[in-house]
C-alpha cells in the first residue's frame, strides 16, 4: 500500500514538472516572439524611413526637371514673342512708307484726272466744229450736183452693186477653172493617202503543202500494207500524198486550200495517234471536216470583231471566213476584203462619209465569191444577193453589186468600194493571173467528171496532170468505169485547153460492212 502511494506521488510530481516545462516553453517562445516582433518593427520602421527619404529626393529631382522644362518652354515662346513683335514693327514701318506713297500716287491721278477733262472738253470743242464744217460741206454739195444725199446714196449703191456682180463673177470662174486643175491632183493624194495609210502583206496561195514528220520510219505506216492507208486518205480528202526521199516530210499537192488543211491536220493527227488504218483515217478526216467548219466561223467573227463591224448574219460571218480559203488570182481573199474595208473606211473619211458602212461594204464587197451553191451569177450581184437575203442597208447592197459596174450606182459607198477593190488588187505583186487561170481550170476538170451519173467525187490532183474518178459500186459496173474513163478523156480533150497530158482514173470499190454485237 505504501509502495503504491509512492509511485502515485511521483507520477503526480513528474505530470506536474512536466505542465511547468511547457509553460516555461511556452513563455519563453512568447518572449522571444515579441523581441523578434520588436526588431522586425524596428527594421520596418528603418526601410521606411529610407524609401520616405528616396521618394523625396526622386520627388525634389521630378520637381527640378519640370520647372527646368517650365523655365525652357518660357523662353522659347518669349522668343517667339520678341521675333513677332519684331516683325509687326518692321510691318508697321512698310505700311506707314506705303501710305505715303499712296497718298503721291492719288495726289499724281487727281493731276491726270483734271488734265483729261481739259483734254475732254478740248475734243468736244473740236467735234461739235468738225459738225458743223461737215453739215456746210454736205449743203454745198447738194447745192453743186442738184441732188439729195439719200438720192447720191442710191446712185453709189446701184454702182458698187454692179461692181460686185461683176467680181463676183469673175472670182467664180477663176475658182472653177483652179477646182478644174486641182481636182485630179486632189483626188490622187486621197489615193495615195489611202494606200499609204493600209500596207498590208500580199499572200500567195501555193498548191502544196510540206508536212513534216519525226522519223521516216512514220511514212510506211503512213502508206500501209499494198498503199492502203495513202489511197484511203487520198480517197477521203482529194489531196495527193507525196511520200518520196525527201528526209523527214510528205508533200500534199491540191489546188483547193480547204482540202490540203483537212488533210495536214488529219494526217497531224494519225501521227500524234498511232493508230493508221482505212476506217480510223476516215473517222479523222470527218472529225478534222467538222474543226475546219467551227475554224470558218471563228474566223468571220474574230475577222468582223477586228474591224470593229458589228450585227452581222450568222450566215454571213461564215461566208467571211471562207473567204480565208480562197483566192482570187493568187491573192488571198480574206486578206483582200480586210484591206478593201479599210481602203474604204480612210477613204470616206476623207470624203466626210460614213466610214463605218463603208468599211461594211468594203468587207462584204466580194462574199459572192464563196457561196455554199454556184449559181451561174456573176459574184458582184450573187454578193448582193446574198446581202439583200441577210437584211444589209441597201446602200451596202448597192455598193456590193455596182462594184463592176454590173448595176447602176445609187449611192457614194458605191465608188469608194469600186476604187478600193481595184487598189487592193492592183498593189504590185498583189495578185497572179498564172496561178487563178491554172485553179480555174483544175475546178473545170473536176466540174467535168462530176457531171455524169453514177459519180460520186472527183479529185484534180499532180497539178491538174490526173482525173480522179469515184463511182458507186451499185450504180456503174466494171465495163461501164472503163467507158466513163473514155468518155471523159474525150471530152476534156475537146472542151479543154491544157499543157501535156490527163490521166483520168475512174475508181469503182466495193465495200462490205458488218458489225459484230
Amino acid at each position: 500500500m505504501g509502495d503504491t502511494n509512492a509511485i502515485i506521488i511521483y507520477a503526480v510530481v513528474g505530470v506536474v514538472c512536466i505542465l511547468l516545462g511547457y509553460v516555461l516553453t511556452i513563455v519563453v517562445q512568447k518572449f522571444i516572439a515579441r523581441n523578434r516582433a520588436k526588431d522586425i518593427v524596428e527594421e520596418a520602421q528603418r526601410e521606411a524611413e529610407v524609401i520616405k527619404k528616396n521618394k523625396i529626393i526622386e520627388a525634389k529631382e521630378e520637381e527640378l526637371k519640370i520647372k527646368a522644362e517650365a523655365e525652357k518652354q518660357a523662353n522659347q515662346r518669349l522668343s517667339k514673342i520678341q521675333s513677332t513683335e519684331a516683325k509687326l514693327k518692321q510691318r508697321e514701318l512698310q505700311l506707314n512708307q506705303q501710305q505715303g506713297e499712296n497718298q503721291r500716287t492719288r495726289n499724281e491721278l487727281d493731276q491726270a484726272r483734271n488734265t483729261l477733262d481739259q483734254q475732254l472738253a478740248m475734243v468736244e470743242n473740236k467735234k461739235e466744229e468738225l459738225d458743223k464744217l461737215k453739215r456746210t460741206a454736205q449743203e454745198t454739195l447738194e447745192h453743186i450736183s442738184g441732188l439729195s444725199s439719200e438720192e447720191a446714196k442710191e446712185k453709189l449703191v446701184e454702182s458698187l452693186k454692179d461692181e460686185a456682180k461683176t467680181a463676183a463673177a469673175s472670182y467664180i470662174n477663176d475658182i472653177m477653172d483652179e477646182a478644174r486643175m486641182t481636182a485630179n491632183k486632189e483626188a490622187k493624194r486621197i489615193v495615195v493617202q489611202t494606200i499609204q495609210r493600209v500596207a498590208t502583206e500580199t499572200a500567195i496561195e501555193n498548191s502544196v503543202t510540206v508536212f513534216h514528220i519525226d522519223s521516216d520510219e512514220i511514212k510506211g505506216r503512213i502508206i500501209g500494207r499494198e498503199g492502203r492507208n495513202i489511197r484511203a486518205l487520198e480517197a477521203a480528202t482529194g489531196i495527193e500524198i507525196i511520200v518520196d526521199d525527201t528526209p523527214e516530210a510528205i508533200v500534199l499537192s491540191g489546188f483547193d486550200p480547204v482540202r490540203r488543211e483537212i488533210a495536214r491536220l488529219a494526217l497531224h493527227q494519225l501521227v500524234a495517234d498511232g493508230r493508221i488504218h482505212p476506217a480510223r483515217i476516215e473517222e479523222v478526216v470527218n472529225k478534222v471536216r467538222k474543226q475546219i467548219e467551227e475554224e470558218i466561223i471563228e474566223t468571220g467573227k474574230r475577222t468582223a470583231i477586228d474591224l470593229g463591224i458589228h450585227g452581222l448574219h450568222p450566215d454571213l460571218i461564215r461566208l467571211i471566213g471562207k473567204m480565208k480559203y480562197r483566192s482570187s488570182y493568187g491573192q488571198n481573199l480574206l486578206q483582200h476584203a480586210r484591206e478593201t474595208a479599210n481602203l474604204c473606211a480612210i477613204m470616206a473619211s476623207e470624203l466626210g462619209l460614213n466610214p463605218k458602212k463603208a468599211r461594211r461594204a468594203g468587207l462584204l464587197h466580194d462574199i459572192g465569191k464563196v457561196p455554199d451553191e454556184e449559181p451561174e451569177l456573176p459574184h458582184a450581184i450573187l454578193g448582193m444577193k446574198l446581202a439583200e437575203k441577210y437584211k444589209e442597208k441597201p446602200e451596202i447592197c448597192n455598193a456590193i453589186g455596182a462594184h463592176h459596174d454590173e448595176i447602176e450606182q445609187t449611192s457614194l459607198l458605191a465608188p469608194i468600194v469600186q476604187v478600193c477593190d481595184a487598189i487592193s488588187g492592183a498593189r504590185p505583186g498583189a495578185r497572179r493571173e498564172i496561178v487563178e487561170a491554172y485553179i480555174k481550170r483544175l475546178n473545170d476538170l473536176e466540174q467535168l467528171a462530176l457531171s455524169y451519173p453514177g459519180v460520186i467525187k472527183t479529185y484534180a490532183i499532180q497539178a491538174g496532170r490526173e482525173l480522179r474518178v469515184i463511182v458507186g459500186a451499185d450504180k456503174i459496173g466494171d465495163v461501164e468505169t472503163e467507158q466513163l474513163s473514155a468518155e471523159i478523156a474525150k471530152r476534156i480533150q475537146d472542151e479543154m485547153t491544157y499543157p501535156g497530158q490527163v490521166k483520168i482514173t475512174v475508181i469503182r470499190e466495193t465495200r462490205a460492212v458488218s458489225f459484230a454485237k
